[in-house]
């Protein structure tokens, strides 16, 4: 997994540069109004509202922004109506990827993301074809700077987290979509600072890629997770930390 955690650290620290230029916003602003149109617009008895609210928290986005996504998303504001659903794809090297989409016309996206799929080395794939490869889990990760990362791994593995991870710079705590709320509120009462809360679609095996079809890959995945109405893309490569790291600079 040490290519994925690479690119997540580099995904995170995109994230962080985007959000203070407002570009994440509209991303988590529908994450929040689908989630209250769902199941309310009570944080505590809405799991998946909660989660996304910290994640505009984390963006450092305004209360009255929050406020107004959740107030479209029951219905007391007029609003946007989006409809979800997941496309499953092959990429370059045979890897599957999972796009996530959160739309208003679900033809002209599908339509869009086609194209570029198909003009990068990719394609559609059929229903069913490569979501078995995932698993939803709960994802947490810590900064590693400055942790006893013993003691992280004590307080999440008592609170219920599935495994914890350290990387170069980071501390990342699996769980199941059970516990995942609880594990959030026990890293927080020991006073650690969480960088990134999210459910995740994290691959059961991998495929590693590669050379110029790496190249292809991450760019592919790049543009796919650029598209407005894309919310999550989750892949299954396999890619050297040096080459993605040399396609972040170029992309800087």
């Amino acid at each position: 997994m040490s290519g994925h955690s690479r690119w997540s650290t580099i995904k995170r620290k995109k994230a962080a540069v985007d959000a203070r230029k407002g570009k994440i916003f509209s991303k988590i602003i529908k994450e929040i109004t689908v989630a209250a149109r769902m199941d309310g617009g009570d944080e505590e008895a809405n799991p998946r509202l909660r989660v996304a609210v910290q994640s505009a928290r984390e963006a450092n986005m305004p209360k009255e922004n929050i406020a107004r996504a959740i107030k479209k998303g029951t219905g007391e504001l007029p609003g946007t109506v989006y409809e979800e659903f997941t496309l499953e794809c092959y990429g370059p090297g045979g890897v599957a990827i999972l796009v996530e989409v959160m739309t208003d016309n679900r033809n002209r996206t599908v339509g869009e993301i086609r194209h570029m799929l198909e003009r990068n080395g990719g394609r559609l794939a059929e229903s069913g074809s490569t979501i078995w490869n995932f698993e939803k889990k709960g994802l947490i990760v810590v900064e590693s700077s400055g942790v006893d990362s013993d003691k992280i791994l004590d307080v999440a593995v008592e609170a219920g987290a599935d495994d914890v991870s350290k990387e170069e710079e980071t501390i990342e705590i699996y769980t199941s979509i059970e516990s995942f709320n609880e594990v959030c509120q026990d890293i927080d009462k020991a006073g650690y600072k969480r960088t990134l809360s999210e459910l995740s679609m994290l691959p059961k095996s991998t495929i590693r890629v590669e050379g110029k079809d790496a190249e292809k890959v991450l760019k592919l995945v790049n543009l796919l997770e650029e598209h407005d109405d894309v919310q999550k893309v989750w892949t299954n490569f396999d890619i050297p930390d040096e080459v993605i790291s040399a396609f972040a600079e170029a992309e800087a």
